[in-house]
């Protein structure tokens, strides 16, 4: 059995990592901890998730930094669900102790410092373990994957927005002198189970924020190889995205080779449904799976992409295991179907 311990377990994303691992017939849970002054320290992880009542009996263990060898000393792999500026820290004493990392914040995503400075506030005192950490896109990278030690699991936006473009990018299909334009919502619970007027359900409309800012449009950016524009939305609803994408393509091109170029990326890869209607955010809500469809307008070139997830499973904890379990030598899908 591969052990495994979550920091940050109590949050939303925490909490459905612990699930997957704990239904996983060759994963176990070996420790569920949250930093040293998280209120939820020493509390049942039952009382606060209470869908796992009489399921997964652990308490809370509060850890700081300095304490990660003993984590490490006790299990095979270590997921953080903890914020980025601290991620950065954690991941680079984890490695000191040897752990296998997967981490589920945006610390390690992107490789360049000064956009890291930009996006996120904070300067990257590890340069080197940049180099060395394997995006998480779990149907593109699945060879570096397996043998990675530390994994950056993308984000949930990116996960929809490069789930639906790298087929297309990779056969060579977008035009290059324009910009896909990726418009997404997502769910409150994407924002964390922080209380916060700005992600309360009762205070959210639809809204679109971080305009031309978002610190995902470089991620999806630098793992597409393209520039885009990325607009995000949150929607009065506990959880999924729904990405529409709208883009244009080489001169020529048909909906043959776009139908193909599908096809052929997403060939046995069962996370992945290509759809024959639009997908919906009720068809993907509680399941591991991206949703893709598209529809092309051959009189102008441009393509429009409908791509749908769940933000907690397969844009984070979801996509946590398929790492995992390509990095300890099973099918991606192992588990999760």
């Amino acid at each position: 059995m591969i052990r495994v311990s979550i920091v940050g377990a109590s949050g939303y994303t925490g909490a459905e990592l612990a699930a997957l691992v704990h239904k996983h017939p060759q994963f176990q849970i070996a420790g569920l901890y949250v930093s040293e002054n998280s209120a939820d320290a020493y509390k049942p992880f039952s009382s606060i998730h209470g869908q796992f009542a009489y399921q997964i009996d652990r308490t809370l263990i509060p850890i700081a930094e300095s304490q990660i060898g003993k984590i490490v000393s006790e299990c095979d792999a270590v997921f953080l669900c903890t914020p980025h500026a601290a991620s950065v820290e954690w991941v680079a004493q984890a490695r000191h102790h040897g752990a296998v990392v997967f981490d589920l914040s945006g610390a390690y995503r992107l490789s360049d410092l000064n956009v890291i400075k930009k996006y996120y506030g904070f300067d990257h005192k590890y340069p080197e373990l940049l180099q060395q950490a394997v995006y998480g896109l779990a149907e593109w990278n699945h060879e570096a994957i397996r043998k990675a030690d530390i994994v950056a699991v993308p984000g949930c936006y990116p996960t929809a927005s490069l789930s639906a473009l790298k087929p297309l990018q990779e056969a060579d299909l977008i035009d290059s002198n324009v910009l896909p334009i990726i418009n997404a919502t997502s769910g409150v619970s994407g924002a964390g189970r922080r209380a916060s007027l700005t992600s309360s359900y009762c205070e959210v409309s639809l809204n679109p924020y971080g305009v031309l800012g978002h610190r995902h449009q470089p991620e999806i950016a630098e793992h597409l190889d393209h520039p885009v524009i990325f607009t995000p939305h949150l929607g009065n609803f506990k959880r999924g995205i729904l990405a529409t994408i709208t883009l244009k393509l080489r001169e020529g091109i048909s909906e043959n080779q776009v139908n193909a170029a599908y096809a052929s990326a997403y060939e046995g890869k069962s996370i992945v449904r290509l759809r024959q209607s639009w997908p919906s955010i009720a068809d993907v809500e509680g399941t591991p799976f991206v949703d893709l469809h598209w529809q092309l307008d051959p009189q102008t070139g441009y393509l429009v992409v409908v791509s749908a997830i769940d933000n907690l499973l397969k844009g984070a904890a979801g996509q946590a295991m398929q790492c995992a379990n390509l990095r300890f030598g099973y099918a991606s899908s192992k588990g999760l179907i």
